[in-house]
């Protein structure tokens, strides 16, 4: 599929070296096509992610989306503790992309001001008594604040609170509010198809625009559940609880792949061990030890989301990434990592 209709990303994903790396953008590259396939020719994408893979992923949705509809990067900026051996910069920033899907699209920059840093400052030097504007007009204008620029300094991480829900990867209600808030017009719909906790949809209820949520994981279905009885105050209406299905599809893309069993699987371990190094595959993770007996075969893309068997998608993990990263994607892992 992706040759056919992608040649170019198809290209970029062969290129990509680490295995990980690599797994993560297959799996993410069908899905970002098919979000591009039905959003509304007015529409924007955001898509949020680490510096860790934000540069991989600019280059994917240059191919998807074209480089000319590429609107903003956005930095959001945050604090908190670091290690006190640390021998790097603390890393507190996350990337968000948004990207529309054509020439035109939806920006609200009224919903979205915010005051100046000082109340006193000219919003233009032109804004003087001796100018074109009086001061009734100059305080107007400051009252009225500014559009934000593309670091965002002002939301605070979900550290602690009646907001936090405890999901690793959960995102403050108010980076939501102000994306939807600028890019969603009112009789707009709102889609997150990692909804993850929840947030989105929380945010998009309370600014009265339809939504959409959609998360694989059944950790990811309670957390929504949950989250919306105690925090919306008119409730909802269950239409029909979520069933996990039995049997998973059967892909028929990927030729014969053999089963991870018996001696085969000890071949395999022992090959991965000697292409890690002898190292946990874990960003994040320092465990290393010379006996592959020390580590778990895993899949990158797990088998809960129709992970295979195949060569590409298996990773050695030490006891501690195994079981923190269970039956979630790396990203899961990762993020539990760099908390």
């Amino acid at each position: 599929m992706l040759e056919e209709k992608q040649p170019v990303l198809a290209g970029f994903l062969q290129a990509v070296g680490s295995k990980s790396d690599k797994a993560y953008l297959i799996y993410m590259a069908p899905r970002l096509m098919e979000l591009h396939r039905i959003l509304k020719g007015t529409g924007s994408l955001y898509l949020h992610c680490d510096p860790k893979m934000s540069h991989y992923l600019k280059i994917m949705m240059d191919c998807i989306f074209g480089r000319d509809n590429f609107r903003n990067e956005i930095v959001w900026c945050y604090t908190g503790p670091g290690s006190p051996k640390m021998r790097q910069f603390n890393r507190k920033h996350d990337v968000i992309f948004w990207y529309s899907k054509g020439k035109r699209w939806t920006f609200n920059r009224e919903e979205v001001r915010i005051p100046y840093k000082d109340p006193k400052q000219r919003p233009r030097k032109v804004f003087d008594t001796g100018g074109h504007f009086d001061q009734q007009e100059i305080d107007a204008l400051r009252a009225r604040g500014k559009v934000p620029e593309t670091w965002w300094v002002d939301i605070a991480i979900v550290a602690r609170g009646k907001e936090r829900t405890g999901y690793p990867t959960q995102k403050p209600l108010k980076l939501l509010e102000r994306i939807i808030k600028a890019s969603c017009p009112k009789d707009g719909v709102v889609l997150d198809p990692f909804c993850g906790c929840a947030t989105t949809c929380i945010a998009a209820e309370g600014l009265q625009r339809n939504w959409i949520g959609i998360d694989i994981s059944p950790k990811a279905i309670e957390l929504v559940k949950r989250r919306i009885i105690r925090d919306l105050p008119n409730g909802f209406k269950i239409m029909r609880e979520p069933k996990e299905a039995k049997r998973k599809p059967r892909r028929t893309d990927l030729g014969d792949i053999r089963p991870l069993v018996g001696k085969w699987k000890e071949d395999v371990k022992l090959q991965l061990h000697l292409t890690q190094g002898g190292k946990c595959n874990a960003k994040g993770c320092a465990f290393e030890q010379p006996d592959k007996r020390h580590f778990h075969i895993d899949h990158i893309v797990p088998r809960s989301q129709s992970g295979t068997d195949a060569p590409e998608n298996l990773q050695l993990l030490c006891g501690s990434c195994n079981t923190i990263k269970g039956d979630r994607g790396q990203e899961y892992l990762e993020a539990w990592l760099g908390r």
